[in-house]
C-alpha cells in the first residue's frame, strides 16, 4: 500500500541536500514543517534521467509539494550542463543590444524561455534568474553576469529575460537587492561595504528592481552587502531595506528570499538560528541555508520550536504555471530557442 505524503503547508526555509539521490535521513529532514523549498547545486546532477528522479522523490515527499530551485542563469552560473544547452553570459545580450536592441531583447527572452522550458520538463521549479545587478567594472563575482553598465539597458534587458521565463511557465527572482555589482568583496567569503549615498542607487542600482516590480516579479533576492550611509545590517537583516524601501517606497508585493545564510556576507547576524530569525524580522519570507548542514539542523530546529513564519501565498506564485511533458527538445519551439542562443554563444 502506498504511503500518502505528509500534509503540510511550505516553510520559510530553503535547505539542499548532499548528493545525486536523497538520503533516508534527508527525507526524513525534508518534511521538517519549517521547510518549504530545495534548492540543487551541480554535485546533485548526474543526467537528465537522473535529474528528473531525484525532482519526483523531492515532490513526493510532502502535500503540497516542496518546490525545487537552482542557480541556473548562464555563463559561469549554470549548475546543469551536460544534457541542457549551455546558455551564454548575461553580458552578451548586453553586447548585442549596444548595436540591435530590437534583437537583442527578442533573443533575450528567448532564452529566458529555454532556460525555464528545459528545467520545467524534468521537475525543477524556478531558477534564481534573472540577475538585475549592475557591472560597475569592480566586483568579480558579478561581472559578465550582469546584462549591462547602463541601468536603462540591463531593466530592459533583465526585464525581457523575465517575460521569457514567464512565457514557459516559471517564476523569476530578480538578485541581489538593492545591487551587488559596486562592490569589489566576494560575500561568500566577506562582508562588502558600498559607500554610495542612496540617491546613487537610486538613479543607479534600483532602476532595474523598479522596472521588474511595475511587472510584478515575483521574486526578490538579497545582496549580502553593507550600504553603511543607510544601514549597519546589509538589506538582508534590514528593517530599513525590506520594509521601508522596498515594500512601501517600491511597492513590492512578491516574495524575499535572502541569499544564502551561510555566506561570510551573512554573518555579521550571528549563528545560523540568530541569522535566519533577524533575515525573518527583517521581512525575508525564505531563508537559504545551504552547504552547512549542522547550521541548517540548527535553523530547523530552533524554528520547529519557535514561531513559524510561512511564505503562504508569495510561495505558491513559483508553482509552474505550465507543465511540459517529455520531448520538450523534439518541438520547433525548443529547437528554434536553441538554435537562437547558439548564435549569441
Amino acid at each position: 500500500m502506498q504511503v500518502k505524503p505528509k500534509q503540510l503547508p511550505r516553510g520559510p526555509v530553503m535547505a539542499d541536500i548532499s548528493g545525486i539521490e536523497l538520503t533516508q535521513q534527508e527525507k526524513e529532514r525534508l518534511c521538517n514543517p519549517a521547510i518549504g523549498a530545495v534548492i540543487l547545486f551541480s554535485r546533485n546532477y548526474e543526467s537528465v534521467e537522473q535529474l528528473q528522479d531525484l525532482t519526483m522523490q523531492i515532490h513526493e515527499l510532502r502535500d503540497p509539494p516542496l518546490l525545487i530551485a537552482v542557480d541556473h542563469e548562464g555563463g559561469r552560473v549554470q549548475r546543469f550542463r551536460d544534457g541542457f544547452t549551455h546558455l551564454p553570459a548575461m553580458r552578451c545580450y548586453g553586447d548585442i543590444f549596444d548595436n540591435d536592441p530590437a534583437g537583442a531583447l527578442e533573443q533575450c527572452s528567448t532564452a529566458g524561455w529555454l532556460m525555464a522550458a528545459e528545467l520545467l520538463e524534468l521537475g525543477v521549479d524556478f531558477s534564481f534568474a534573472p540577475i538585475a545587478d549592475l557591472d560597475a567594472g569592480l566586483s568579480e563575482v558579478i561581472g559578465d553576469r550582469a546584462f549591462h553598465s547602463s541601468p536603462g539597458i540591463a531593466s530592459e534587458l533583465s526585464l525581457a529575460f523575465m517575460l521569457g521565463m514567464r512565457k514557459a511557465g516559471m517564476a523569476a527572482t530578480a538578485k541581489h537587492f538593492p545591487g551587488h555589482g559596486s562592490v569589489q568583496g566576494d560575500s561568500h567569503h566577506m562582508i562588502p561595504v558600498d559607500d554610495r549615498s542612496f540617491e546613487q542607487l537610486s538613479e543607479n542600482d534600483l532602476v532595474p528592481f523598479r522596472v521588474m516590480i511595475a511587472s510584478a516579479v515575483e521574486g526578490i533576492m538579497t545582496a549580502h552587502v553593507v550600504y553603511p550611509q543607510m544601514d549597519e545590517q546589509p538589506p538582508t537583516f534590514s528593517h530599513y531595506w525590506l520594509q521601508q524601501v522596498l515594500r512601501q517606497q517600491l511597492g513590492y508585493k512578491g516574495l524575499v528570499f535572502s541569499d544564502d545564510l551561510s555566506m561570510a556576507g551573512a554573518k555579521s547576524a550571528g549563528g545560523p538560528l540568530q541569522r535566519a530569525k533577524a533575515a525573518m524580522d527583517a521581512g525575508c519570507d525564505m531563508v537559504l541555508v545551504c552547504n552547512d548542514t549542522p547550521a541548517l539542523d540548527e535553523v530547523l530546529d530552533g524554528l520547529a520550536a519557535d514561531r513559524l513564519y510561512l511564505p503562504g501565498q508569495r510561495l505558491d506564485a513559483f508553482v509552474p504555471k505550465i507543465q511540459f511533458a517529455s520531448g520538450l527538445k523534439q518541438t520547433i519551439d525548443w529547437q528554434r530557442a536553441a538554435e537562437s542562443v547558439m548564435e549569441v554563444i
